[in-house]
């Protein structure tokens, strides 16, 4: 459990960054230069999520129970997940889906780590699931006091919902039908 919580520390406090001080990134940058900083992040971003990885398939091993949730609990974990796909495309794809939900991609983690909560009641589930939904939420509600980031994206085109839509529900499909538990060794049906 021990790593699971450094890689989830490392990881989300990297990505924290302008959480806590939005001008540190900035800073940085005028100081060592953008591909320096850009370099520094990713590095430790990388290292957090492969920390996370592992500490993650080791702490699911143990049986240590926080909750258990009901066995309907997982047809809403379902429902949730479907939009998350999509709202992902929305990211990098603008359109009105993105402009209704300001931020997909972190609107996606909160469903994400909310949607998997709901049918996972481990010590590690909720650590990485509950860990992730808090940093998106205070992320989500900093980014209200602060300009918004450029997140490079295709044109803005009247059919980019429509590859949202149909990007995202092909993708969730191939999660359900298969892909999920290749990854992760759980199927989720």
């Amino acid at each position: 459990m021990l790593i699971l919580i450094l890689g989830l520390i490392v990881f989300l406090g990297i990505h924290s960054v302008l959480i806590v001080k939005p001008g540190l990134g900035q800073s940085m940058i005028a100081r060592h230069g953008e591909n320096a900083w850009k370099g520094v992040y990713t590095v430790i971003a990388i290292i957090g999520l492969l920390l996370v990885i592992y500490g993650y398939s080791i702490a699911r091993l143990s049986a240590l129970v926080a909750y258990v949730p009901p066995a309907g609990l997982r047809h809403l974990t379902h429902l949730l997940m479907l939009p998350v796909f999509i709202l992902l495309f929305a990211t990098y794809f603008p359109g009105r889906i993105k402009s209704v939900s300001r931020h997909p991609m972190l609107l996606a983690t909160i469903l994400w780590a909310l949607a998997h909560l709901l049918s996972n009641g481990h010590w590690a589930d909720v650590l990485l699931f509950g860990g992730f939904l808090v940093w998106a939420v205070a992320d989500m509600i900093s980014m209200s006091k602060r300009p918004p980031k450029h997140i490079p994206t295709v044109p803005a085109g009247r059919f980019n919902d429509g590859i949202c839509i149909i990007g995202g529900l092909v993708v969730y499909a191939l999660f359900v039908g298969g892909l999920h538990r290749w990854l992760f060794g759980v199927a989720p049906m």
